[in-house]
């Protein structure tokens, strides 16, 4: 007997077999066996984290007119662009986990408190990670905020079933939703995969974002691998060159198990140079330690590589916890 999708019912596509969605035809399998998970844990180095590294949180204005953002940690960031404030895959948990007591832990405290977070407008919610959906935040974010969440397909059985009023709009890639007159996030391939538990593994889609707020584009990856590169150059064959991209530069080691799912950070200069981005800032690194690489690494090869290939490092930032950036004026490359 077939296994039964309990997250989304749906036509068959060319990314979704009836049951499973698939990544785009001709990129790299993201599926890893038990024995590669064993083979893994057997070989990992004991690379040490810090237990905890102080971070300074900020209170962010209530609106801001051009475009800023600020880390709060991982893949969590405040966008806040022509007076809206849009969070992107929002955990303020201690760990990324479905319990409380175990699972990744994370080592920086959000960089804004939850309680000094601006109106929340919009989520843009990616998959269905822990380290990405993370029910408690939600709980939290739709008791203060009652934001819009738009996520891709599936997602929403999730959200919906601990959230019965949630507002969430849920699409497929290449569809689009109105977050506020002028703005609109479309939903985007990306290289990954989703699971929650045993057995449910790619039943609900994945993706990326591109954001559009009046003449602004902003490109949020999260979670990918990079693979062929066709994604990322069809997406600024179809959008243009974003303004800001955030991409992900971290949770890479060891590469044959991770490659196909996760940028190291030379890779995402690749993506960053592949949409003709303006502008980046890195994220999903050094919040929680989720594979081998030391936790400064990821900063450290990052700036290496853009000063190999002679872009300057202002271009492409790491921010870390609290800090922000503002891009108005946009740099240009």
């Amino acid at each position: 007997m077939p296994d039964r999708n309990r997250y989304y019912t749906g036509p068959a596509t060319d990314h979704f077999d009836g049951t499973r969605f698939l990544n785009p035809a001709g990129e790299p399998e993201t599926d890893r066996s038990f024995g590669d998970i064993l083979r893994w844990r057997r070989t990992a180095p004991a690379t040490k984290w810090p237990k905890t590294i102080a971070v300074t949180p900020v209170v962010p204005e209530r609106r801001v007119e051009g475009l800023r953002v600020t880390m709060v940690g991982h893949a969590t960031l405040l966008i806040q662009v022509g007076g809206l404030n849009i969070l992107t895959d929002p955990v303020w948990s201690d760990r990324a986990s479905p319990v409380q007591f175990a699972g990744p832990k994370r080592v920086t405290a959000p960089g804004i408190r939850i309680e000094d977070l601006p109106p929340i407008d919009a989520i843009l919610l990616s998959h269905n990670h822990y380290d990405h959906l993370d029910i408690p935040t939600l709980k939290a974010l739709h008791a203060r905020h009652a934001p819009l969440i738009v996520t891709p397909l599936g997602n929403d059985s999730t959200i919906l079933r601990h959230i019965p009023k949630a507002r969430v709009s849920a699409g497929d890639w290449g569809d689009a939703f109105d977050i506020a007159p002028g703005a609109r996030a479309h939903i985007v391939p990306a290289l990954h995969w989703s699971s929650r538990g045993m057995g449910d593994r790619r039943m609900a889609l994945w993706g990326g974002f591109m954001l559009r707020v009046g003449e602004r584009l902003i490109y949020f990856a999260s979670d990918t691998g990079y693979g062929t590169g066709n994604i990322f150059r069809r997406l600024h064959e179809e959008f243009g060159p974003p303004d800001l991209a955030l991409l992900p530069i971290g949770a890479y080691d060891p590469r044959w198990f991770m490659a196909a799912q996760h940028t190291d950070p030379e890779e995402a200069i690749q993506i960053m140079r592949d949409l003709g981005a303006r502008a980046a800032v890195a994220m999903h690194w050094g919040t929680f330690k989720l594979t081998d690489e030391p936790r400064e690494d990821p900063a450290l090869r990052l700036r290496a590589g853009l000063v190999e290939r002679g872009i300057d490092p202002a271009a492409f930032v790491p921010l870390l916890p609290g800090e922000w950036a503002a891009f108005d004026p946009l740099l240009a490359l």
